[in-house]
C-alpha cells in the first residue's frame, strides 16, 4: 500500500527492457516507476523488490537516492490511515489478511511460500516494531566525526586495544546525520519553542526566559510560545557529561582543574554510542579532548562463554555473588580475568578461589602483625641492618615485581597485574618467605628484628599494590598494621607514604637493590628448586608428612645453602643433626638422588623406600633426559644453529651440557643401587 518503486537490478537483461517503466500497485491502482539500483539481490525470489519508503529503513535510503514519494499507511497506533484506500481503520494484521484475501479474487496471486525472516520487537515488550517515516530532529555530525577522526589518528586520544582504531574508522568515516530526538517521558527536553504553535516558525534558546526575550526582539511583540515535547536522545546528554559535570558552560573551578581528565573506562560495545559522542562533543563545545586514553574492558558471559539472559537462564546477579563471596573476591575475579578489549567467562569457582586467597592473606597478616608483637622488642634493633638471604630474595621480588606492575599499568594490562600480585603475594611472600621467617624469628636478636622489619615492610607495599583489586581487605589490614606500631616498642618507625587511609597512601615505585640482591636470590630459588624436589620425592616414597628424613646436599653451589640449612630443615622435613652440606660428599647407599644441576641432593630413605620404585623413578628422569639430549643434539644439528642468534645457539649448547651432566650423575646413581 506504501510502494512508490519496482526496483531491478540494472545488469541482467531479465529486466532491462522494463527500466523506466511503470507498475500498478495492487488493489490500488497507482501508478509507480520501476527503477535500477545495484542494492537488489538478483538471486532473491524473482529479482524485482518493492520500495516502501514511508515503512523500511533500507528503502527509505533507496528513495531519497531515486527521489522517490513517500507514503506513510499507518496510524501510531498501529490501524491504516486514510492513505490505505478501502482497508483504512484495520490494524496491521486485519489488513494484511483482508489484502491477500482481495488478491486472491483479483486473480493477482501466483503462489503463496512459506518464509522465515527477522522481525523487530520491542526490548522491552517484545511487540513487533512497525517501521514508519516520522519528523525528529537531527545533527549534521560529520564536521564533529572528523574532529573526532583526527584526534585518534594524531595520537591526541588512544584506544586500548589498538585494534579497535578500526572501529572507530568505520563508525565516523560512515556517518550519517544523527536523530537526537525521543519521544520519552524523561530526559534534558528539545530546547526548541514554537511560535505560535506553527511548527515551520521557533526558536533555540537556553531557557524558557531567553526564548521569550529573543522572539520579541524578532518580532517586535510578545508571541505564544510552546516548547517540542521530545527530549535529546540519552547518549546525547551522555556525551556532555565530562564537561557538564563540572560546571559547563560556566567556567568553572572544577572545570579547569579536572577537564580533560586522563583515561575514559567502559565497555567496547558502547564505544560508537557513548565514547565517540563524548569525544566529539568535547571538541565541539570546549575545544580540547575530554580524556587522552580510551581503556576498554569486555563482557562478562557465563563460564561457558555464553552472553548472559533471561531467556538462558545464566544470569548471576552480582549481589548474591557478594553476599556468599564478598565483594572482593568478586571485584578480583572480575579484574584479573580478563584482558583488555575481550569479553570474559565468570566462574563461581575462581570467585570461590579468589575468596580464598582474601583470607590467606587476611590470615598470614594477622601472623606478621601478632609476631611484631611477641618476637623481638627495639632493644633488639641492630645498629647495621644485616639481611639474610631469604630477606634478601623477598625484597628483590617485591621490587620486581613492583617495577612489573608499574610497567603493565602504564600498558593498561590490569588483568595481568592483578595475577602478578596475586602471585607474589600467595606463593612468595606467603608459602615461602613467611615460612622462612619462622625460623628467623626462632633465632632472636638482631635477626628477629630484622624479619620482623621486613615482614612488615613487604606486607605494607604489597597492601598498596593489591589494594585497588581488594580494597575492603586491604584497608581493614593495612589499618591494624598501622596501629600496631604503637602497641610495642620495636623501634620501627612506619614506611614513608603512611597517611589516614590506604587509598591515599603513596603508591609503591621502587624498593632498595643495593643488598646483592641478584647472588642472594639465585640461592633462594636453589633452595626453593631443592625443597619442591624433597616434597615430591617424600610423596612418592610415601614418607609419612611428618617424618624428619637425612639427607646429603653435594655440589659446586652446596655452600651457599649453608646458611639456609634451618630453612631447608624446616620446610623440606629434613632431621637438622642428619643434615650434610659439602661442595664434595659421598652418596650414601641406597639413597634417592636429586639432580639439580649445579647441586645434587641424595636422600637416605633406607626402610621408607621402594628400592625398585626408586630405581624405576630414575631411569624414567634418564629416559627423559636422554630424549632432551636427542632433541637439543638435533637442533644444533639443523640449519637452526646457523641461523639463529648467537647467543640463542649458546643457550642450547649450555643446555645440552646440563642435560649430559645429568644423564651422567643418573646414570652413577643407578649403577650404584646395582
Amino acid at each position: 500500500l506504501g510502494d512508490t518503486a519496482v526496483a531491478v537490478h540494472p545488469d541482467p537483461e531479465r529486466y532491462q527492457a522494463y527500466i523506466g517503466k511503470t507498475a500498478l500497485v495492487p488493489i490500488l491502482n497507482r501508478e509507480i516507476p520501476i527503477i535500477a539500483d545495484e542494492y537488489v539481490d538478483m538471486s532473491f525470489g524473482t529479482g524485482a523488490l518493492k520500495i516502501t519508503p514511508g515503512h523500511d529503513p533500507n528503502d527509505f535510503l533507496i528513495g531519497q537516492k531515486h527521489e522517490l514519494a513517500i507514503i506513510n499507511v499507518m496510524n501510531k497506533d498501529a490501524t491504516m490511515n486514510a492513505n490505505a484506500g478501502s482497508y483504512t481503520g484495520l490494524t496491521r494484521e486485519e489488513c494484511r489478511r483482508k489484502m491477500w484475501d482481495d488478491m486472491e479474487a483479483a486473480g493477482l496471486t501466483i503462489e503463496k511460500q512459506d518464509y522465515t525472516l527477522n522481525v523487530p520487537r520491542s526490548q522491552r515488550g517484545g511487540e513487533i516494531i512497525e517501521p514508519l517515516v516520522s519528523k525528529q530532529w537531527f545533527v549534521d555530525v560529520e564536521p564533529m566525526a572528523k574532529m573526532a577522526l583526527e584526534a585518534v589518528r594524531t595520537g591526541r586520544v588512544k584506544i586500548v586495544p589498538e585494534r579497535f582504531n578500526k572501529v572507530w574508522e568505520n563508525w565516523l568515516t560512515n556517518i550519517r546525520p544523527w536523530c537526537i530526538s525521543r519521544q520519552l517521558w524523561w530526559g534534558h527536553r528539545i530546547p526548541v519553542y514554537y511560535v505560535n504553535g506553527d511548527e515551520s516558525e521557533f526558536i533555540v534558546a537556553k531557557s524558557e526566559a531567553e526564548a521569550y526575550a529573543i522572539a520579541r526582539e524578532k518580532y517586535g511583540q510578545d508571541v505564544q510560545l510552546e516548547q517540542d515535547p521530545d527530549v535529546l536522545d540519552t547518549w546525547f546528554s551522555s556525551g556532555l557529561w565530562p564537561f557538564s559535570t563540572l560546571g559547563w558552560p560556566n567556567d568553572t573551578p572544577d572545570l579547569k582543574r579536572f577537564y580533560p581528565t586522563s583515561v575514559m573506562e567502559t565497555g567496547y560495545d558502547i564505544l560508537f554510542f557513548w565514547v565517540a559522542r563524548m569525544v566529539m562533543s568535547g571538541l565541539l563545545f570546549t575545544n580540547d579532548i575530554p580524556f587522552h586514553t580510551i581503556y576498554l574492558h569486555g563482557l562478562v558471559r557465563d563460564e561457558k562463554g555464553r552472553k548472559m539472559s533471561k531467556t538462558l537462564g545464566n544470569v548471576t546477579d552480582p549481589l548474591d555473588v557478594v553476599a556468599e563471596y564478598g565483594t572482593d573476591a568478586l571485584r578480583f575475579t572480575l579484574l584479573t580475568s580478563g584482558t583488555p578489549g575481550n569479553d570474559m567467562n565468570l566462574s563461581l569457582d575462581k570467585v570461590s578461589s579468589n575468596r580464598n586467597f582474601a583470607n590467606k592473606i587476611w590470615n598470614m597478616a594477622r601472623f606478621i602483625i601478632t609476631t611484631g608483637l611477641q618476637a623481638t622488642t627495639a632493644a633488639d634493633k641492630p645498629d647495621d641492618i644485616s639481611y639474610s638471604t631469604a630477606d634478601q630474595w623477598i625484597l628483590q621480588r617485591l621490587t620486581e615485581t613492583t617495577n612489573s606492575v608499574n610497567r603493565l599499568f602504564d600498558g593498561y594490562l590490569f588483568g595481568e597485574a592483578g595475577r602478578q600480585i596475586n602471585d607474589f603475594l600467595w606463593n612468595d611472600f606467603a608459602d615461602w618467605y613467611v615460612e622462612t621467617a619462622k625460623v628467623q624469628l626462632n633465632a632472636g636478636g638482631a635477626q628477629a628484628w630484622t624479619t620482623v622489619y621486613v615482614l612488615r615492610y613487604v606486607l605494607d607495599q604489597a597492601l598498596r599494590l593489591l589494594h585497588p583489586y581488594i580494597p575492603y581487605v586491604t584497608e581493614e589490614i593495612w589499618q591494624q598494621l598501622k596501629a600496631s606500631f604503637t602497641e610495642a616498642d620495636l623501634g620501627i618507625a612506619p614506611t614513608e607514604g603512611w597517611a589516614d587511609a590506604l587509598i591515599i597512601a603513596d603508591w609503591p615505585h621502587s624498593v632498595a637493590a643495593d643488598l646483592g640482591l641478584s647472588t642472594a636470590a639465585e640461592d633462594y630459588e636453589r633452595l626453593r628448586e631443592l625443597v619442591r624436589a624433597i616434597r615430591n620425592a617424600r610423596a612418592e616414597a610415601n614418607v609419612p608428612a611428618g617424618k624428619r628424613i637425612a639427607a646429603v646436599i653435594t655440589g659446586e653451589k652446596a655452600d651457599n645453602l649453608a646458611q639456609l640449612s634451618g630453612a631447608l630443615c624446616f620446610l623440606a622435613r629434613i632431621a637438622e643433626d642428619e643434615l650434610t652440606i659439602a661442595a664434595e660428599a659421598d652418596a650414601p647407599d641406597n639413597a634417592a638422588t636429586l639432580p639439580l644441576g649445579d647441586i645434587t641432593a641424595y636422600l637416605p630413605l633406607a626402610g621408607m623406600v621402594d628400592l625398585d620404585k626408586e630405581k624405576a623413578r630414575l631411569a624414567s628422569e634418564l629416559a627423559e633426559v636422554e630424549e632432551q639430549i636427542k632433541r637439543v643434539r638435533g637442533l644444533l644439528n639443523s640449519p637452526f644453529a646457523q641461523k639463529a642468534p648467537a647467543a640463542v645457539v649458546q643457550k642450547e649448547r649450555d643446555k645440552l651440557a646440563q642435560f649430559e651432566l645429568s644423564k651422567a650423575e643418573l646414570s652413577e646413581r643407578l649403577n650404584a643401587m646395582g
